[in-house]
């Protein structure tokens, strides 16, 4: 049977210049020397340069939001061939189905960021102990409190995908609901810190993996999401072209055109009483049509008043008719502009808005970043306690010995 391949794209030599190379891996990451990505060969350094420069290339010169080159010892997790994980049917069954995977039976991730991270450390099982053991005593706090688990679970159920939102914006395809994703997430994360710290009070050892992540938890600004909040109104279109996502009161400008926008008949009958108070004459219209646009009206019998001092420097005849004449001054003038011109300058202001929030963002991504992975390495965790006091499921022993000893033991897939 036919298999679609997957695409291949040639790439030049210059993509995989040694010379090039670190040069091009420090300026990508803004870092003065390759050594703060700790001590890489020569080959290794050739090979990440050649990954970030096809992202600039394909990504026109966009950022997203990568994480740094980290060598990982091929010891570090184990090795297993594509036949072993088909056979063993890991992510997906032997007819290519989810449903019926050892990742289907034992997801209770709440999250899709928790859910990624889960498939991920199952297709590559550590072999450290010691990393082993510090996942495992996470997982035995959720096991051990149930109110922990509970909140943090109901927390991070609600809370929305920061790595995707951020990666939407770094790469110029976000929209307004990305940022409020952000926003969200940032308070989500750092009430999710704050409640489950207060849970953990009493204990006096709380495992490294969760101090850890309720520390970059913390780790975003509370400012950026109260500038996030402040700036955003309460219902938001999915583009940013739609414009309306920039609440009022928030810039005093777009509030202005907004108002010449949606309120010009409002504008304008201001502008007609002003004009008549300051001339005296009652019947003052200002009026508009397709040929003149916005023009100050009053009878015949008040138009001398308009053309003599003082108010001729305000007020510019026009067209005199029959029984009227016509004026329109400065302001008039400035104003029609502003009318017609106020829907896109309205728009033209929300996205530039929108650019200097997202910009914002941007330069927090790192932070943003490390707290998504933190709400993942929780959800994890805290999913495989749920998993464990529902299927009764025991703590491993786990050491550097070759013994393989398992009794009362269930295949999860089977047993479900």
């Amino acid at each position: 049977t036919w298999r679609e391949l997957p695409a291949v794209t040639p790439l030049p030599r210059d993509v995989f210049d040694g010379a090039t190379a670190e040069r091009r891996l420090t300026s990508f990451f803004a870092v003065a020397t390759s050594e703060a990505f700790g001590i890489l060969s020569r080959l290794e350094l050739t090979a990440a340069a050649a990954c970030v420069t096809y992202v600039e290339r394909t990504q026109i010169g966009q950022r997203p939001p990568l994480s740094p080159p980290l060598r990982e010892a091929a010891s570090a997790s184990m090795a297993i061939d594509q036949a072993t994980r088909g056979n063993l049917e890991l992510m997906r069954t032997l007819t290519g189905e989810r449903r019926g995977s050892l990742l289907d039976c034992i997801d209770r991730t709440v999250t899709a960021a928790g859910s990624r991270l889960l498939a991920q450390r199952l297709s590559a099982p550590l072999t450290d102990v010691a990393h082993i053991a510090r996942r495992l005593d996470a997982v035995a706090l959720f096991v051990d409190d149930v109110a922990a688990r509970a909140d943090t679970r109901s927390r991070l159920a609600a809370a929305p995908d920061l790595a995707r939102a951020l990666t939407r914006l770094a790469m110029q395809r976000g929209g307004p609901r990305d940022l409020a994703a952000i926003r969200d997430g940032i308070i989500a994360a750092r009430e999710l810190a704050q409640g489950l710290t207060k849970a953990l009070g009493a204990l006096k050892d709380i495992p490294a993996e969760i101090t850890d992540a309720l520390a970059l938890c913390r780790k975003p600004e509370a400012a950026l999401a109260a500038e996030l909040t402040a700036a955003l109104s309460d219902d938001l279109p999915t583009f940013k072209r739609d414009g309306g996502f920039v609440r009022e009161g928030f810039d005093a400008t777009l509030d202005e055109n907004r108002a010449l926008r949606d309120e010009s008949r409002r504008v304008v009958a201001a502008l007609q009483a002003r004009y008549a108070d300051e001339t005296g004459v009652k019947t003052l219209k200002i009026r508009h049509n397709n040929v003149l646009g916005y023009f100050v009206e009053v009878t015949a019998q008040h138009a001398d008043k308009l053309t003599a001092p003082p108010l001729n420097a305000t007020f510019i005849h026009r067209q005199t008719l029959a029984g009227q004449v016509r004026f329109t001054s400065t302001e008039l003038g400035d104003l029609e502009a502003r009318i017609a011109s106020a829907a896109d300058r309205a728009l033209g202001l929300e996205l530039e808005i929108f650019e200097r929030l997202s910009a914002t963002v941007i330069a927090q991504g790192a932070t943003i970043k490390e707290c998504a992975e933190a709400l993942a390495r929780l959800d994890a965790a805290s999913a495989l306690g749920a998993l464990a006091v529902e299927c009764d499921y025991a703590r491993p022993l786990v050491d550097d010995s070759l013994a393989f000893a398992i009794e009362g033991g269930r295949h999860p897939v089977v047993q479900q």
